[in-house]
């Protein structure tokens, strides 16, 4: 296991804080010796090895840690918040050498985490709790493109939900009136539902377009911009609907100045294409 907090012994250096479940297995000297300093290697800390922790940052205390759980060479490890402790771009970095690093040991990892994109960079399957129960298992890209409930889409990312009622369904092709849509949307779904069943539409805002006008159509839409987030690589937008509702969507600024510049209290109209939503029914 591999703590939270690292748990380092104070009073150790690093190669001895390695070294420590070897020598509780009553390894011999030599032996031990080879196995911390190939763990050392391994993760890139040969300098460190007299050194105590408190002369170490977050990054490398965190590289001593995982040494010393690996070390013991086990089937599993289980990581419990691994990279809480690191700052955002060390955390991205040391998130893609956990991942290459499991893949050159052949072990399996558990990692317990709240960060939903630690838990979709890294994962090969995740399993999602709430309140004792799990929620969904799935690979990163079902759990976020096909959410199995509202708690699951709501968790992993950011989404539009819309609540309504089945009013038609034929040829994987489900017609919903939702009066928080203002209309009727329509979703490419294969699971029989039965006419006037209650059900949630989700659309992730990345899948919401902006159109040049507006069409009275199913999956078109039309609000006012109240709220504008620039991130960078992308804006996020917030919109309220003429029912009230408050629903947001993102545009990458593909431009240093784009090309059609959005600003707040402007009416946009929206749209999404029939595959790129989802119907939950619990």
């Amino acid at each position: 296991m591999m703590f939270q907090s690292y748990a380092l012994f104070p009073h150790m250096n690093i190669a001895q804080n390695i070294a420590y479940g070897l020598k509780q297995e009553a390894i011999s000297s030599a032996e031990r010796r080879e196995r911390v300093a190939e763990m050392m290697a391994l993760v890139q800390i040969e300098k460190l090895a007299t050194r105590k922790p408190h002369q170490l940052s977050g990054g490398q205390r965190q590289r001593v840690a995982l040494a010393r759980a690996l070390a013991k060479q086990p089937k599993i490890l289980l990581l419990d918040e691994p990279l809480g402790a690191l700052d955002k771009k060390l955390r991205e970095r040391t998130q893609f050498e956990l991942v290459n690093l499991q893949e050159r040991l052949g072990i399996t990892f558990i990692i317990v985490t709240h960060d939903q994109e630690e838990a979709m960079t890294m994962s090969s399957r995740i399993a999602l709790l709430h309140d004792g129960r799990v929620e969904q298992v799935d690979n990163p890209r079902r759990m976020y493109e096909f959410p199995a409930t509202r708690y699951a889409a709501n968790f992993i990312g950011s989404v539009n939900l819309f609540n309504g009622h089945v009013v038609e369904h034929e040829n994987d092709m489900v017609v919903i009136h939702s009066e928080e849509a203002g209309g009727d949307l329509r979703v490419h779904h294969s699971q029989p539902l039965s006419i006037g069943m209650a059900v949630t539409v989700a659309v992730r805002p990345e899948k919401v377009a902006v159109t040049s006008e507006y069409e009275n159509a199913p999956n078109n839409i039309r609000g006012i911009i109240q709220e504008i987030a620039y991130l960078g690589d992308v804006s996020i937008y917030h919109v309220d609907l003429p029912s009230g509702k408050r629903i947001q969507f993102t545009q990458p600024n593909v431009m240093a100045l784009a090309e059609q510049p959005l600003t707040w209290g402007q009416e946009v109209s929206l749209k999404w294409h029939t595959h790129s939503c989802g119907v939950l029914t619990q």
